[in-house]
This record gives structure tokens, C-alpha cells and sequence, in this order.
């Protein structure tokens, strides 16, 4: 049976997947359908973008894309190291659990990467290290000052799936100093979320407002926040005045109130505030039991 000539269309389409395929190569690659349409118009072509993106779809032709951060879906918790804390972020007694982690600042001179141990009980930076390398030694440096501040008897410390964190040095030393390790899921930021919320907390309010110039002036910088956000100086003489001298907008945990004054004030913060809502002292320690940090 014979066949009639082939329909304008088709030979249309051809006529423009051949342009395309010619603009394709000479972007080597990199150009999609919007980039395409454009060179096209530039030649004269009145094609629509739509038209063009259906062509290259149908006949798999896609930009190249340069490097992309992987994606990791929710993985298994490590082998060596179970996720024990499973999100317990409520602990009655300080040093009882742990958290650390790792991020890294922007300089003129390079990268900064900062390592902190928080105790879950009151929100309290109890340790952090910095250094131009993230190595081993950020996190061993972190941990070691939380140690011998704290001297813990057993106490369990989290951490995400870092390389730092399931190394050999890691365990032995968790192991000789009464310390439990816990890692999250691999991919799940959740796990360890308390400390990815002081990471965004000390950026937005911050680093972010900053430019640091060299390492030392950033060092200086968030060790400074971390005095007067996280860890507050003495108070001997407690009021309601001095307590709010401190406080954190972001720690309505607390009540608004410094870890520190949290951790070595509580009674007598707890009397002004029963106190000030007429409330006994009893009552509002029923109240701390449940919702006690």
C-alpha cells in the first residue's frame, strides 16, 4: 500500500530537533529548554518554549547539571552505635544525657568548624571547641572540656552518623570516661534536633549579622554569645530583675530563663515566681515535675 508524503508537522519537528540537537551540542550540554527556545529565537525560529521542551523530553535530550548535594533518605541507625536517646529531649537531672554536634562558619580566611556538648536537662553549652580543620580532634576537644567540667558518672551522649563521631578514637574515649554513645538515623536531622536548633539560633541572630575577618575575631565572637546567651555569668543576689537580664527569646523551654540561672538558681527562681502568681511552692514544683527539661 502506498504511502503519502509525511505530514508537515513531522517534517517541522524534524527540522527542529535537528536545530536543537545543534544548540544542545554547542552549550555542550549545559543548556535546557528555556536556553534553547532563546537561541532559537535568536535564529529567527518562531517554535514556542513549550514545543521545544516536548521535543527535548521526547527525544531524552536533558541539561547537564554540575555536582548536587545527595540526597539521603532515612537509613538505618549505625551498627556499632544504637540511637539509645530515640528524641528523649526531656531529662529530669543534669548530666544525664548529651548532645554534640558540628557546623561551620564563614571567614575571609576560610572555613571555621565549631563543636558543642549541650546537656539536655537545662539547655547548657557545658563545652565547644573551634578549628580551621574539621578533624577528629574538634570533637575530642569538645568533649574532653565537658568532662572535666561536668565529670560525668554515666551519661549518655548523641550524636549524628559524622565520620568524627563513629571513629574508633571516638568510642574508646566515650568508653574510658563513662560516657554512652548514641547516634541518629542516618539522614535525620530530627534525632538531634536540640542541637540543630542552637546552631540556627547562633547563626540567625549571630553570625549571620556578621563578617568575620579571621578565625580568631569568629572564635572570639560566638564565644562571647555563648556567654551571655547560653551560659550567663554568676549571680549571687537572685531577682527577677537580674534573671531577666539573661534571658533568650528562643528558650521558652526554660521559661525564659539562662540555663545557668535554670540549672544553679532553680529554687529560689521558682519562689519569686510563686511569689509573684501566689502560688506555693509545692504546687509550682508539681508543675516543673511534668514539664521539667
Amino acid at each position: 500500500m502506498a504511502t503519502g508524503p509525511p505530514l508537515r508537522s513531522c517534517v517541522e519537528g524534524q527540522r527542529l530537533l535537528g536545530l536543537i540537537r545543534a544548540a544542545y551540542t554547542a552549550s555542550h550540554g549545559i543548556h535546557g529548554a528555556p536556553r534553547i527556545f532563546l537561541d532559537l529565537r535568536e535564529a529567527g525560529e518562531t517554535c514556542s518554549k513549550h514545543r521545544v521542551a516536548r521535543i527535548m523530553r521526547t527525544n531524552h535530550i536533558k541539561a547537564l547539571h554540575g555536582y548536587r548535594t545527595p540526597r539521603y533518605a532515612r537509613g538505618p541507625t549505625s551498627l556499632l552505635t544504637p540511637n539509645t536517646l530515640q528524641r528523649g529531649f526531656t531529662v529530669l537531672r543534669p548530666n544525664t544525657a548529651w548532645v554534640t554536634d558540628l557546623t561551620y562558619v564563614r571567614t575571609w580566611e576560610g572555613w571555621l568548624y565549631l563543636a558543642v556538648v549541650m546537656d539536655l536537662y537545662s539547655r547548657r553549652i557545658v563545652a565547644c571547641s573551634t578549628k580551621p580543620l574539621m578533624a577528629l580532634e574538634l570533637v575530642l576537644d569538645a568533649i574532653l572540656m565537658a568532662v572535666r567540667r561536668r565529670k560525668p558518672k554515666h551519661t549518655l551522649i548523641h550524636s549524628d552518623q559524622g565520620s568524627q563521631f563513629g571513629s574508633d578514637a571516638w568510642r574508646r574515649f566515650c568508653h574510658a570516661h563513662h560516657l554512652e554513645p548514641s547516634m541518629s538515623w542516618r539522614g535525620n536531622c530530627w534525632d538531634n534536633a536540640v542541637a540543630e536548633s542552637f546552631f540556627s539560633s547562633l547563626k540567625k541572630e549571630r553570625i549571620k549579622k556578621r563578617i568575620y575577618r579571621t578565625r580568631e575575631m569568629a572564635t572570639a565572637d560566638i564565644y562571647q554569645y555563648i556567654e551571655l546567651f547560653i551560659i550567663a555569668p554568676d549571680d549571687t543576689d537572685i531577682s527577677v530583675e537580674s534573671v531577666r537580664k539573661h534571658l533568650k527569646p528562643c528558650r521558652n523551654r526554660l521559661n525564659y530563663v539562662s540555663a545557668k540561672v535554670w540549672e544553679v538558681h532553680l529554687t529560689s527562681y521558682l519562689l519569686l515566681v510563686c511569689a509573684s502568681h501566689r502560688l506555693t511552692l509545692h504546687h509550682r514544683l508539681s508543675i516543673v515535675a511534668v514539664r521539667a527539661p
